[in-house]
């Protein structure tokens, strides 16, 4: 089954404006994540999905595929299905353009994980650090039965408990690797919109649940980081400096 990395990315973020573009140790944060990717697939089967002239830019610029995609795309995985459409693969791997700490390994587990369970999208987690705070709402909270299929995801701290003897042993969030079939990004695209609950959670993984997609999550390495906020890139920095 081939696969393939497609990496979405948008100038006009209403959080942080440029993002993609962002230096991160003088680099651009998307050839971060376009380089970590490639360790994963390979160069050649690395593609960014925008529809922003000064990100493509700067992606081709450094050698790798941009595929251009609407100003319309409701979520990232909306603009993902847009661009999947465009190239033939078995398995298209989202990963998110603002994780510049993203490992390969759980790039290349990722697409084992799909090959094992082609029909569910896979999505990865981690534990919290200490450092991490579970009431922030910049971080989905993950919850999953035993066997490790998704059955919620939120903003807020969840599961909850009713007794301090019930509560759970630590948080687990959300890490943005997912493995798609083309079929399941159709179904999402074919959606139409965002789901009630979606929309209100601002996790676009929920439009799955609705569709009925079961959504089989694996452990990632922990320390993943995201840029979500301008104040988030000095501690991305500090982490790539101490892994130097």
């Amino acid at each position: 089954m081939t696969a393939c990395v497609i990496i979405p990315a948008r100038y006009a973020s209403s959080r942080f404006p440029g993002k993609p573009l962002v230096p991160i140790l003088g680099k651009p944060m998307i050839l971060w994540v376009a380089e970590l990717s490639a360790r994963a697939v390979g160069r050649d089967h690395v593609y960014v999905a925008t529809d922003d002239a000064r990100i493509a830019a700067v992606v081709e610029g450094a050698g790798f595929n941009t595929l251009l995609t609407s100003s319309g795309a409701l979520t990232g995985t909306d603009r993902l299905a847009e661009a999947a459409a465009k190239i033939d693969y078995d398995i298209y791997i989202n990963v998110q353009g603002d994780e510049p700490l993203v490992d390969p390994e759980d790039i290349r587990r990722c697409i084992d994980e799909k090959r094992r369970r082609p029909d569910h999208v896979i999505n990865g987690f981690c534990w919290l650090s200490p450092q991490e705070v579970p009431s922030s709402p910049n971080i989905p909270k993950v919850v999953m039965n035993e066997s490790g299929r998704l059955l919620y995801m939120s903003r807020s701290v969840v599961p909850g408990f009713k007794d301090q003897k019930q509560a759970p042993k630590g948080y687990r969030k959300q890490v943005c690797i997912y493995g798609f079939s083309r079929a399941e990004l159709e179904a999402f695209a074919g959606f139409g919109r965002k789901s009630e609950v979606e929309a209100s959670e601002d996790i676009e993984i929920l439009r799955f649940l609705e569709l009925g997609i079961g959504v089989q999550m694996y452990e990632t390495k922990p320390g993943s980081l995201a840029v979500d906020a301008p104040e988030d890139v000095a501690a991305v920095e500090a982490a790539l400096k101490a892994m130097a």
